[in-house]
């Protein structure tokens, strides 16, 4: 675990991906202590001076990034209701773990956190090769995101207690099986203890 931990500070970064208020109430109602485990981490690595980009689900009024062929989001655009999850403070970042001082934020409109946003000029810009990634759901943002940054040579750690996803069984063979194939999995606790020795 040591060796898999070790990575330069400046040279990484942390995604905290879709920690949304109204996420976060529907996917870790039965974790309530994840946001705070994520904030512990944000915090950790601040003080390393490393970098913390923020990603978040949005859309312009009427969705106009969506096209109705995409199952998942053109459920979104045809329906009012569910478009209330991304709006006001249901839309916001979870105040837990709120953009700081130079955070970067990150608005996309598609599952993955790369597709059609400048996340990957942002990491070109600070010359970052390592990724530690968290967030909701774990077969959704964290999946898609992990798979492109692994097809970009990115080093990568996922953080297992820092994900949820309704589907326990999928959420297990995740960080159990498949993410272990093309990066590190840790615990909140591991990972803090490994930037408290730097």
């Amino acid at each position: 675990m040591e060796d898999s931990l070790a990575f330069e500070p400046n040279r990484a970064a942390v995604l905290s991906m879709d920690l949304q208020t109204g996420i976060v109430s529907i996917y870790a109602k039965d974790d309530p202590a994840l946001p705070n485990r994520a904030a512990k981490i944000l915090e950790s690595c601040r003080n390393l001076r490393m970098s913390v980009i923020h990603v978040q689900v949005g859309f312009r009024p009427g969705l106009p990034e969506v096209s109705l062929r995409n199952p998942l989001f053109g459920a979104v655009k045809r329906s009012p209701q569910h478009q209330q999850l991304f709006l006001g403070p249901a839309g916001a970042i979870h105040p837990t773990v709120a953009p700081q001082g130079d955070d970067v934020v990150v608005t996309k409109h598609r599952i993955n956190a790369f597709a059609g946003t400048d996340l990957a000029m942002i990491l070109r810009a600070k010359e970052i090769d390592t990724l530690i990634l968290f967030g909701i759901a774990t077969s959704g943002v964290v999946l898609s995101t992990f798979l492109h940054a692994s097809d970009e040579d990115y080093r990568l750690i996922i953080v297992k207690d820092c994900c949820a996803d309704l589907d326990a069984a999928g959420h297990n063979y995740l960080v159990e099986r498949l993410f272990p194939a093309f990066g590190t999995v840790t615990t909140s606790a591991q990972l803090i203890d490994a930037l408290a020795a730097r």
